[in-house]
């Protein structure tokens, strides 16, 4: 296990652009220990046990499987392992709960059931429920006794959540809220036994509500009719003078916000989890496939275009789940330095949440979009099997879609995760201002003659350089705006493509570390020329990517020598060498296709 960092150690949430890292700082996958091995192999027994042999019946919505899944793992303990040992939970530390997560990944529409209950369902109650909320319900959730719902959307609110209409009344004697109003793609809703409910009390103050279902004037839509996911129940929740205690309202009146947001932050982490996982059941899939189907007398796999499409979609699953366990350290180590100040339990999973929230929001984009390319690619190797309805594939392509929208669309977790990085920046979180002027100065001086040192340092440099054409770019932009001359609320695409520099940044980094770390253990999967293939390919395409990036950026708020300028600096600080990467994304391939599934 990586050794807990110190309070002065541990990066701040977003620090990672102007801050370096050693690989000794992070976590790894490779590092789990035999119990948390064990945890998983539980996990993939179920999976293989319950759910593959039911994908058909699960896919249905037959015999209320999914709530005999539930049932099933309620009694493994694996409703509670991130709730508090005093309610009947495990406590679990983070890199072990997202281990879960990522070991669940493969059970297709069921992740739906299983991440609505334990995330967004029961979490609201641990950071923000009374003593006796929590006495009441926490329990009987981790139990399995009571099912959980998570009701924020409405027909007039998606991502601007703020904006619900759903009314909460407090009665003439003041014992008693009325509901009104309407929810819709609701998660668990066909189940649930517990809805954590979001409405606007007098209009306006926007609050969260514990409802059970058997209150009087809650009722239900019909299931909805989905593109994917169709395993999972959604259905719409309706509100007609629904009469639920006072008692219930959960959190302050009128900070129904913090609940909403600080439980998103965790359901972004644990959806990249989640991802990671089931693109790594399907890259064996892929495999799999290519080994078996022949063409032209040989295995398909034998063809370069397919090892293109193998290579890739291990790279960039890799990448992703680097970054994932990286920031579940970090997590980890904020949330047990907190712990040792004397924060409880739920407060100190909150703040930590909260700390890595810009982490959390890249976490989301990243996991999806890699599973997204991984499923496409899956069935393009199936091809005519893979349009068919008779395999998996097609249903992984469909399941894949949902990721990119819910837990805020990667739009708006791209557009969160930079205005989150510049508010912090100006709030002295970290300093952003001082390695901002010294790339400016750098642009103004010689460039230097000295190589990158040691077996990794051309990676090494080639990150410190995208961090500094992320910073020229984003410190020029918040300079023009200041000065009146841009307005980036308008200019999204600016956004965008500040966003996806620091998606590259965060990627290439977490990755560097891991394949640095990996060179100096003996235990590992795979030979440490196939971690490097993977390294110098993502870094390569990175370099190429981040160049447009930064190059569309200042091209539309820059002209003249200015922007001769920025096209200078962008030109000098992607230098990374040149890579054979159809032999290199070969080697990864092959390494896949010799073990006959996803093999890191």
């Amino acid at each position: 296990m990586a050794e807990v960092a110190t309070s002065e150690k541990t990066l701040r949430g977003g620090e990672f652009l102007v801050r370096d890292t050693r690989p000794e700082e992070i976590f790894i996958p490779e590092e789990f220990n035999e119990e948390q091995r064990m945890i998983r192999d539980m996990v993939r027994d179920f999976v293989e046990g319950h759910v593959f042999p039911n994908i058909e019946k699960l896919e249905k919505q037959e015999d209320n499987i999914a709530v005999t899944f539930l049932d099933t793992i309620a009694e493994l303990g694996l409703l509670g392992t991130h709730m508090p040992e005093e309610y009947g939970g495990m406590a679990l530390d983070t890199n072990t709960n997202t281990l879960i997560c990522d070991a669940m990944g493969p059970s297709g529409a069921f992740t739906v059931s299983y991440a609505a209950h334990t995330g967004i369902g029961m979490l609201p109650i641990l950071y923000f429920g009374t003593d006796q909320q929590k006495e009441t319900f926490l329990p009987r959730l981790i139990n399995g006794e009571l099912k959980a719902a998570y009701c924020l959307t409405e027909p007039g609110s998606g991502s601007d959540a703020l904006a619900a209409k759903t009314r909460a009344d407090l009665t003439e004697d003041g014992k008693h809220y009325v509901l009104n109003g309407q929810k819709m793609w609701i998660s668990n809703a066909g189940f649930a036994d517990l809805f954590i409910v979001f409405a606007q009390i007098d209009g306006d103050k926007f609050t969260g509500f514990i409802v059970p279902r058997d209150t009087e004037g809650l009722s239900l839509g019909a299931e909805e009719a989905k593109l994917g996911i169709k395993g999972s129940s959604t259905r719409q929740v309706f509100f007609e003078d629904a009469k639920i205690p006072a008692d219930n309202v959960l959190g302050e009146i009128g900070k129904g916000h913090l609940i909403a947001f600080n439980t998103l932050n965790v359901g972004r982490f644990k959806l990249n989890a989640l991802c990671n996982g089931g693109a790594k059941e399907c890259i064996t899939r892929s495999v799999n496939y290519a080994n078996e189907r022949h063409q032209f007398k040989q295995p398909i796999a034998n063809f370069g275009a397919i090892k293109y499409k193998l290579g890739e979609q291990a790279i960039r699953v890799f990448a992703s789940e680097s970054s994932l366990y990286r920031t579940s350290q970090l997590m980890q180590d904020w949330n047990e330095n907190l712990k040792k100040e004397g924060v409880g339990f739920g407060e100190a999973k909150l703040q930590a949440a909260e700390e890595y929230a810009i982490e959390c929001a890249l976490l989301k984009v990243i996991g999806s979009e890699a599973l997204d390319y991984v499923v496409d690619e899956n069935l393009q190797i199936h091809g005519g099997m893979g349009y068919s309805e008779e395999g998996t594939a097609a249903r992984a392509y469909r399941d894949s879609r949902i990721n990119r929208i819910y837990e805020g669309t990667n739009e708006i977790n791209r557009l969160l995760s930079v205005d989150m990085f510049f508010r912090r920046g100006m709030a002295g979180s970290f300093d952003m201002v001082g390695p901002a002027w010294a790339v400016q100065k750098e642009l103004a001086s010689m460039p230097s003659m000295e190589q990158p040192e040691g077996p990794y340092g051309q990676e090494v440099k080639a990150v410190s350089e995208f961090k500094k054409i992320l910073l020229m770019v984003a410190g020029a932009a918040g300079k023009m705006q200041m000065e009146g001359k841009l307005n980036l609320k308008a200019e999204q695409e600016i956004v965008m493509n500040l966003a996806n520099i620091l998606i590259d940044v965060f990627q290439t980094e977490s990755t560097l570390l891991r394949v640095q770390k990996l060179a100096t253990m003996d235990d590992k999967p795979q030979a440490q020329e196939v971690y490097d293939a993977i390294l110098k390919v993502l870094m390569h395409d990175a370099t190429a990517r981040i160049n447009k990036e930064a190059s569309d950026a200042v091209a539309s708020f820059a002209e003249g020598d200015l922007l001769r300028t920025f096209l200078m600096g962008i030109k000098r600080f992607t230098k990374y060498p040149p890579v054979n990467v159809m032999k290199e994304r070969r080697k990864v391939a092959e390494a896949l296709i010799t073990a006959n599934q996803y093999a890191f």
